[in-house]
This record gives structure tokens, C-alpha cells and sequence, in this order.
């Protein structure tokens, strides 16, 4: 099989390669982490003049026409310069509803706000009784009259202080965990009884617990079918899942690399650590974690267009490859680092703050090795 990649591909890694080391510099990221806002709005303007908001979109409504491979290159590339702005959120995952559930109403009012920069989206889709389970919602969207009311709590919510609309899943049928009756909306955070409390997380990215209070809502915000909605939401968090992937062997790449030059430089009893024969077993050890997470994200990216067996089994095997890799090369990069690994000044640290919070998301490794093999 030929995994190279086209040339338009190539000048895309380029674009985004360019745009990372000259204007995204870890000093730079570490500003905007600890700025009043938590992102720069400036970035999200030149990614829209990139053409990368408009990657995985169709020509018609003014994207590139790109898909699951421009999402990983600009992904894996993002995942080198830790970049904060919400482009899984609004791009990957309130894209994907919008591609595969969006009416065509919908999908010619949305999709070239997102192209264009103009609109950003958050998914609120965890709850706290939830943990992995997607249709484990307590959140409730009630017929009402031609629309619907929305009531509950949203946990976690990465990238929400930042969007204009939420994509929300909510329960308008059966009981908390059934299969049926799930529903996706998208909700205008400015809509009246949506409030938010905004926070930090661990890894530099900005969060919301949103609640909802008797929020009303039009036909027009639910995006695919009534009742039905979980084949889709799993469909769109694998593509996340493929694009978290994409963005951890990034991370993984720069972890690897830092490592490796530190112990060139770095003496001990008057050589260079890297001549120790241990750490240099641990450092191929990383170098291997790191190839088997890049081919297993080559193998979940190629998968996505297949049935749904087969893309939630990569999906889920990607995951686990993933999570199990980030955690050994973030811990092993840290410990060679010694003491300062785990400061603030050095990347070190903020790339396995990452990597840990990426293992979380959509479900960590326990998690999808269960649901890999319930799936045999």
C-alpha cells in the first residue's frame, strides 16, 4: 500500500509546519495559555486565511475538499506546537455533525461561517454519571409545541468559554441509557437559560460546565434523526478519535526528539548520558511506541469511510495504542529530564499534561479495549 502523500497534501504539512515554528513558539503558546481569553482569536483568522478551517470541507460550500487525511496532517502538525484554538471542536467534531446529519439549510448557513472563521462551536456531550457511555445522558430535550425545551448539565465542555454555539446531546426518549432516543442540537450559547462556569484545565485549554434551564429550542436545531441520533455521534467522536490521534504522535515526535538531544548534551561522571547503555534501550523503547502510534493513526485515518464495525474497531484500537504509547513516552521523557521535566519553563511537562488529557477524551484505554472487544 502507498502512503505517500500528494503534493498538495505535502504543501498543506508545509503550510501549517511554517505557520507553527515561526508563529506558534512554545514561549508564544505559553502567553496565550496564561492570557485573560486563553486563546488568540489573531490565530483563528489565519487558519481560516490558510485554508485550513475549510480542509475537510466540500468545494460547493467553499472548502478544499480534503477529508480524513488533510484533518491528520494539519492535526499531527498542531500536535507539534501543542496549539490551543478549538480546531477539534469546531472543525473535526461540530463539522463532521454538520457533513453527515446537517439539513442542507444547515450545512449552507454553518459551514462557511466555520470556513470563513466567523463561528465557533464547542461539543458538550459529558455528563457526570456519564463517564465513556455516550447515550448515558441525564440531560432532557422535550417536545414543545414545534420545538423543544432543554434541561440538565453539561460537564466538561473543552473550547466552550470560546464558541458562539454548543453542539449538545440530550436524551427525547427512553430511559438514561438506552441506545434510543438520543437526539444532537446545536444551541446558541447566548440563548436564554444556557449559563456557563468557565475554568483552566490541566493541559492549557479552556472549559465550561454549562447548565441548561427551560432552554427553548426551534425544529431547525436538531441535526440528524430524532430519537436516533447515537450512530452519529459515535461516527463523528471516531473521526475525533482519529484526529486526537493525529495530534498525539505530533506531541509523541517533539517528546522523542527533545529527549534524544538532551541526553546528547546532558553529562554525567563526564560523558554524556546517552552513552549509558539503559537509557539507550529506554529511548529506542519510546522511538518504538512512537512508530506503532504513527501507523496505527495511518490505519484508523484510512478506516473511517468503511462500515461501522470496522471504524469503531480501529477507532478503539487506535485509542488504546495511543493512550498506552502518550503514557510511556510522556513518563520517560520526564524522567530523563530529571527534576526539570516537569516544570513549567520547559515543554517537557506541558507535552505529557497533553498527551494525559488526550488519553481521557472519547474514552481511555480501559475503556475501548472493552468496547473492541464487545465488538468481536
Amino acid at each position: 500500500m502507498d502512503f505517500s502523500f500528494t503534493e498538495e497534501q505535502t504543501l498543506l504539512r508545509n503550510s501549517v509546519q511554517k505557520f507553527v515554528q515561526n508563529d506558534y513558539t512554545f514561549e508564544a503558546r505559553r502567553a496565550i495559555a496564561k492570557s485573560e481569553s486563553g486563546w488568540k482569536r489573531q490565530n483563528w483568522s489565519t487558519f481560516a486565511e490558510l485554508g485550513l478551517l475549510g480542509a475537510p470541507f466540500a468545494e460547493e460550500f467553499g472548502g478544499l475538499g480534503g477529508g480524513p487525511i488533510e484533518t491528520m496532517i494539519i492535526m499531527e502538525e498542531f500536535g507539534r506546537g501543542l496549539v490551543i484554538e478549538p480546531y477539534l471542536g469546531t472543525v473535526v467534531l461540530a463539522g463532521g455533525f454538520l457533513r453527515h446529519g446537517g439539513t442542507k439549510a444547515q450545512k449552507e448557513k454553518l459551514i462557511p461561517e466555520i470556513i470563513e472563521g466567523k463561528r465557533v462551536f464547542a461539543f458538550a456531550f459529558a455528563e457526570p454519571q456519564g463517564r465513556y457511555n455516550l447515550a448515558d445522558l441525564a440531560v432532557t430535550a422535550k417536545k414543545s409545541g414545534a420545538g423543544f425545551t432543554l434541561n440538565g448539565h453539561k460537564a466538561v465542555v473543552i473550547g466552550a468559554p470560546w464558541a458562539d454555539t454548543l453542539v449538545v446531546t440530550a436524551r427525547t426518549a427512553g430511559g438514561q441509557r438506552d441506545e434510543k432516543g438520543v437526539s444532537v442540537f446545536l444551541v446558541d450559547k447566548k440563548t436564554k437559560g444556557v449559563s456557563c462556569r468557565d475554568y483552566p484545565t490541566v493541559d492549557g485549554l479552556r472549559a465550561s460546565e454549562v447548565t441548561f434551564e427551560n432552554v427553548a429550542l426551534g425544529a431547525d436545531a436538531l441535526v440528524g434523526d430524532l430519537d436516533n441520533g447515537l450512530p452519529l455521534i459515535e461516527r463523528v467522536t471516531d473521526e475525533g478519535i482519529a484526529a486526537l490521534s493525529a495530534e498525539a504522535i505530533g506531541g509523541m515526535k517533539v517528546l522523542n526528539d527533545t529527549t534524544v538531544e538532551y541526553c546528547k548534551t546532558r553529562k554525567q561522571f563526564g560523558v554524556p548520558i546517552g552513552k549509558f547503555q539503559v537509557l539507550q534501550h529506554r529511548m529506542v523503547d519510546m522511538f518504538m511506541n512512537y512508530e506503532q502510534s504513527v501507523s496505527i493513526t495511518y490505519m484508523v485515518t484510512l478506516k473511517l469511510g468503511e462500515s461501522d464495525p470496522e471504524r469503531k474497531k480501529a477507532a478503539s484500537a487506535a485509542k488504546v495504542q495511543i493512550g498506552k504509547a502518550g503514557r510511556f513516552i510522556g513518563q520517560n521523557a520526564v524522567q530523563l529530564h530529571g527534576g526539570m521535566g516537569m516544570t513549567d519553563e520547559l515543554n517537557v511537562g506541558h507535552f505529557f499534561k497533553r498527551l494525559t488529557m488526550i488519553d481521557t477524551m472519547f474514552g481511555n484505554v480501559d475503556h475501548h479495549l472493552k468496547r473492541y472487544a464487545a465488538l468481536d
